[in-house]
C-alpha cells in the first residue's frame, strides 16, 4: 500500500460520523427549533448549507423568521453574526472594510467590514447597486477580502444568507444569472401554518426562548470535513449528472416543451453542489451514506435559481419549480440493485479500484431489484475528500 493509499485511509478513518457526532447535530437542530417554531425545512438546509460549505438565497417576505433563524444559529455555533442591510447608497467599502488615516499617529489602520463574519446576513440583497453584489459574491467565492495590498481570511465556518423580497419591484437591482450561480441553495420561505402560528403568539411571549450553545467553530469545522467523507455511490452521481445534461440537452430526451422553456441550463458548479449538499443531509440524517432522496430532495433547492428561463417559460406562466419536476420526472432513478455492477464505471480511460461500501450502505445499479442484503460496491468517483464548495 502506498504513502498515498495510507493517507487517505488515515483521513478517512478520522472524519469517520459517529454517534456523538450525530447526537450534537440534533441537538443543534433541537436548539434551533425551541427559538424558530415551524420552518423545518428552513433549519434544516441552513444546517447543510453549513455543513456542505455552500451560501444560501433566501426568497420571502418580511418577518418570516429569516433573520431570527441566522442569528440562532450564530448562537448554537458560537459564531460571530453580522447584519448588513442593501441599501442603494451602499459601497463596497461599507461592505469589505477601508483603511482610515490617523492623524495622531500618521499611519493607516485597516478597519474590516461587517462582511467578516462567520454569520452573515445580506438583508434585501437586491437593493444595492452591482458593484456592491459583485464584491460580496468575490468574498462568498475567495473567501478573503484583500484591503490596502493586505489579504484578510474568512472564520471559518463562513456562512452567508442573503434574502429577497418576492413583492417588490420598484428600486431593485436583479442578481445576474453568473452571481446567482454562487449560492449553493435557493429557499423558498412561506407563512407559517395557521396551527403554527398560534404557537408562535404562546411561544414568544412575555420572555422569548433564548438557545444554548452546543458547538463550536472547531467542532463545526470538523463535521464540515466529516460531511466531504460520507460515501456517494457512482450511480448517483451519474444521476446527478444526467439531471444537469438534461437542462442542457432536453430535446434529446424528448422534452421539446422544456427546450423551448430554458434559455440556458445549469453549471457544473450545480453538479457538485448537489453531490456535496446530499452528502451534509445524508450526515445531518444520521447516515455516512447517501440514498437517492436526498439527491432528489435537494434538487429544486439547488436548481431553481440556476436556470435561465427563456420568454416563452415567461408568458406560458412556468416557473423554474416546473422545470425541475418535468426533468425529474424524465430522467429515471438508479435502481436498487442486490448484485454490485458487473462492469465499474471508467474514469479518465481507467476504471477506479474496486472499494466496497460501509456496512449497511447500499449498492445501485441501472437494473431493476430490490436490496436483500449489503453488497460490495465499485467505487465511486466522487467519494473522498470534498474541502470546498466553490462559493
Amino acid at each position: 500500500m502506498t504513502s498515498a493509499q495510507d493517507d487517505s485511509k488515515t483521513s478517512a478513518e478520522e472524519f469517520k460520523l459517529t454517534q456523538s457526532d450525530v447526537a450534537l447535530l440534533e441537538k443543534a437542530m433541537f436548539e434551533v427549533k425551541r427559538v424558530i417554531v415551524g420552518q423545518d425545512r428552513l433549519v434544516e438546509r441552513i444546517l447543510v448549507g453549513l455543513l456542505a460549505r455552500g451560501h444560501i438565497l433566501l426568497e420571502g417576505v418580511p418577518g418570516v423568521a429569516k433573520t431570527l433563524a441566522v442569528e440562532t444559529y450564530a448562537t448554537v455555533i458560537g459564531g460571530s453574526f453580522s447584519r448588513v442591510q442593501f441599501t442603494p447608497d451602499l459601497v463596497p467599502t461599507d461592505l469589505i472594510g477601508t483603511r482610515i488615516y490617523r492623524q495622531g499617529r500618521e499611519e493607516f489602520d485597516t478597519e474590516l467590514g461587517p462582511v467578516v463574519a462567520n454569520f452573515l446576513l445580506a438583508d434585501e440583497i437586491n437593493r444595492a447597486p452591482a458593484k456592491v453584489q459583485s464584491a460580496l459574491l468575490e468574498v462568498m467565492a475567495e473567501r478573503h477580502v484583500s484591503i490596502g495590498g493586505t489579504t484578510y481570511p474568512m472564520p471559518d465556518p463562513f456562512l452567508v444568507m442573503a434574502t429577497q423580497n418576492p413583492i417588490e419591484n420598484e428600486g431593485v437591482y436583479p442578481l445576474p444569472e453568473a452571481q446567482r450561480d454562487r449560492f449553493l441553495f435557493k429557499i423558498l420561505v412561506d407563512y407559517p401554518a395557521v396551527e403554527e402560528e398560534r404557537e408562535i403568539v404562546y411561544r414568544m411571549g412575555n420572555v422569548p426562548p433564548k438557545a444554548s450553545r452546543v458547538l463550536d467553530a472547531e467542532t463545526m469545522v470538523r463535521l464540515q470535513n466529516t460531511a466531504a467523507n460520507v460515501f456517494v455511490h457512482h450511480a448517483l452521481v451519474d444521476y446527478v449528472v444526467r439531471v444537469i445534461n438534461a437542462t442542457r440537452r432536453p430535446a434529446e430526451l424528448g422534452m421539446h416543451d422544456v427546450a423551448g422553456w430554458l434559455a440556458y441550463g445549469a453549471s457544473p458548479r450545480a453538479t457538485l453542489g448537489i453531490v456535496a449538499a446530499s452528502r451534509a443531509l445524508a450526515l445531518v440524517r444520521g447516515r455516512d451514506y447517501v440514498i437517492p432522496q436526498d439527491v432528489v430532495e435537494l434538487i429544486p433547492d439547488v436548481l431553481r435559481h440556476r436556470l435561465v428561463l427563456s420568454y416563452d417559460a415567461l408568458a406560458d406562466e412556468v416557473d423554474a419549480d416546473a422545470v425541475i419536476t418535468r426533468v425529474l420526472q424524465t430522467v429515471g432513478l438508479p435502481q436498487v440493485s442486490a448484485q454490485p455492477l458487473a462492469t465499474p464505471p471508467t474514469v479518465g480511460g481507467q476504471a477506479p479500484p474496486q472499494q466496497s461500501p460501509q456496512q449497511g450502505q447500499p449498492a445501485y445499479s441501472q437494473g431493476p431489484g430490490p436490496l436483500t442484503k449489503p453488497a460490495a460496491a465499485q467505487a465511486n468517483p466522487a467519494q473522498g475528500n470534498q474541502s470546498h464548495y466553490g462559493g
